[in-house]
C-alpha cells in the first residue's frame, strides 16, 4: 500500500516543478506568479521498487500578510496530519525568509519525518544551502527541480524514510469496499444507512500505521470490509480545505480497497472534483460502482432524465465506460441494498477466470478478421492468448510476432471484445502484447 509524500513550502520555491519531476508528468502548471497552483495536484511516483503518492500542497492565495500566513499554517498542518513524509522546499537562490521560519516552526513540532529540500541549487553551488541549517530541520538535500540535478539522491532519502507496513491487515479473502466522493455527496449518510442501528455486527479493526479503519459488515448474506474515508472517522481539528482534505482521505481509502463506490451528488451533477477522484480510482486500477445520491431531491425522475444523466457520466469518464450506475438516496434508503449487491457482483467480476481454450476459440477468429494495422509494410500476427492467473486486475496476454507495433487503439479494441463476451463490468482490464 502506497504512502503519501506532501511537498510544502512558501510560493515560488518550485513545488510544482518538483511535483512534475517526481511524477514524470506535466500536470502542475509552472509559473513565476505566486499563487498559480490553486487546484491541488497529486500523482504516483515509483523509485527502486517503492511506490508512493505525491501531493503538491499549493493553492495559497495572497490577500494580505495575515490571511497569507493563516493559509500557510492551514496547509502545512494538513500536510503534517495526513502525509507520511513531508518535503519542506526552500529556495537556495533567495535564502531564508520569515515565511520559511514560520513553516519550520510548525514542522519542528511534528513527529512525522521532515526532509528539508533546498531547490534551485546546481551541483557547484551547494554552499547556498548553508544558511538553511539555521531552520533546525537537519541537513538540507540540494536539488534543482528544473534540471533534475540531485533528485535521485532525494528519492533515495524519501524511500529510506517511508514507514514500512508492520501492522496486521484484515483477512485477505474478504472484499474491501471504499465509499469515496467529494464533500457533502452523502458518504456518511450511505455508510450510516449500511451499518444502521445493528452496531453489534460491526467490528473496527485498527489498520495500518496510517490509521486506516476497516469496518466489518456481515449481515443480510454479505461479508465485506468498509474502508473509511472522511465519513466514518472524525475530521481533524484543523480548519481544513475540504476539497484537498477529501482527496487526501480518498487516496488512503482507494489504495486500501478492492471496489470503490463513487458518490455523485444528483443535485450538482458530475464536477471536476468527482473526476479527480475517478482518475485516482483509475490510476490505482480499482473496480468502480458509481452511485448518484440524493435522487429523492430531483424533481423530474423520468427515465429520459435518468438516461441523460447516466450518459453524461459515461461521456465524462470515457474511454472507461463499462461500469454500473445506480440512482439512490441514502436518506430514504432507496436502492442502497442494490448498491451492496452491485459492489459484490463487481468484486466477483474482478476475480473471474476465462479458460485459455475458450479465450482462444473466441478471440483468434476475431483477430484474424480484424488484424492490427500493418506498419512499414510489416504484418502483425497474433497467434495465441491467455489470462494471467492470481493477479488483482483481470490481465490478458496476447502473443505476437511484432508486439512493439501494436498501438493503444488496437489494445482498446481487444479489451472491448473481451468485455462483450465475458462480464467484467466495473473492472479495469490489463492488455499486454508480448513476443511470441
Amino acid at each position: 500500500m502506497a504512502n503519501i509524500v506532501a511537498i510544502t513550502g512558501r510560493p515560488n520555491v518550485g513545488k510544482s516543478t518538483l511535483f512534475n519531476r517526481l511524477t514524470q508528468t506535466r500536470h502542475a502548471i509552472v509559473s513565476d506568479e505566486a499563487g498559480t497552483t490553486r487546484d491541488r495536484q497529486y500523482g504516483k511516483c515509483e523509485w527502486c521498487g517503492s511506490e508512493f503518492s505525491v501531493i503538491d500542497t499549493g493553492g495559497w492565495v495572497v490577500n494580505s500578510d495575515d490571511v497569507f500566513e493563516e493559509e500557510i499554517r492551514k496547509q502545512v498542518q494538513l500536510a503534517v496530519d495526513e502525509a507520511d513524509v513531508i518535503l519542506f522546499l526552500v529556495d537556495g537562490q533567495n535564502g531564508t525568509t520569515d515565511l520559511d521560519e514560520a513553516v519550520a516552526g510548525i514542522l519542528r513540532r511534528t513527529r512525522k519525518p521532515v526532509l528539508l529540500v533546498c531547490n534551485k541549487v546546481d551541483n557547484n553551488e551547494t554552499w547556498l544551502a548553508a544558511e538553511f541549517y539555521g531552520l533546525g530541520l537537519g541537513d538540507p538535500v540540494c536539488i534543482s527541480a528544473a534540471t533534475g540535478s540531485g533528485t535521485g539522491d532525494l528519492l533515495d532519502t524519501i524511500v529510506a524514510t517511508l514507514p514500512k507496513d508492520a501492522q496486521e491487515q484484515p483477512e485477505e479473502n474478504i472484499p474491501r469496499f471504499a465509499v469515496v466522493g467529494r464533500p457533502n455527496a452523502g458518504k456518511s449518510s450511505l455508510i450510516n444507512a449500511f451499518i444502521g442501528e445493528d452496531r453489534h455486527i460491526v467490528t473496527d479493526i485498527a489498520g495500518t500505521t496510517r490509521d486506516s479503519i476497516y469496518t466489518r459488515y456481515d449481515k443480510f448474506g454479505f461479508d465485506f470490509y468498509l474502508v473509511d474515508t472522511a465519513g466514518i472517522r472524525k475530521k481533524s481539528k484543523v480548519s481544513e480545505d475540504l476539497e484537498f482534505y477529501s482527496v487526501m482521505r480518498s487516496i488512503r481509502a482507494i489504495e486500501n480497497s478492492d471496489v470503490c463506490i463513487l458518490m455523485i451528488d444528483a443535485t450538482r451533477g458530475i464536477e471536476t472534483q468527482d473526476m479527480n477522484i475517478f482518475q485516482l480510482i483509475q490510476r490505482n486500477r480499482k473496480s468502480l460502482v458509481v452511485v448518484v445520491n440524493k435522487w429523492d431531491l430531483v424533481e423530474d425522475k423520468s427515465t429520459i432524465v435518468q438516461k441523460t444523466f447516466e450518459g453524461a457520466i459515461r461521456e465524462r469518464m470515457a474511454p472507461f465506460t463499462d461500469f454500473p450506475v445506480i440512482f439512490s438516496s441514502a436518506i430514504t434508503k432507496q436502492r442502497i441494498f442494490k448498491v451492496l449487491e452491485t459492489a459484490k457482483d463487481v468484486y466477483e467480476c474482478r476475480t473471474r477466470r476465462v479458460p485459455t481454450g475458450r479465450l482462444n476459440e473466441e478471440m483468434l477468429p476475431l483477430i484474424e478478421a480484424y488484424p492490427p494495422p500493418s506498419i512499414k509494410g510489416k504484418y502483425i500476427k497474433i497467434k495465441y492468448c491467455s489470462q494471467i492467473p492470481d493477479v488483482h486486475v483481470p490481465t490478458f496476454v496476447f502473443y505476437a510476432n511484432l508486439p512493439q507495433y501494436v498501438k493503444e487503439p488496437y489494445r482498446r479494441f481487444l479489451e472491448n471484445k473481451i468485455r462483450e463476451r465475458w462480464n467484467f463490468t466495473g473492472c479495469p482490464i490489463n492488455i499486454f502484447i508480448r513476443q511470441k
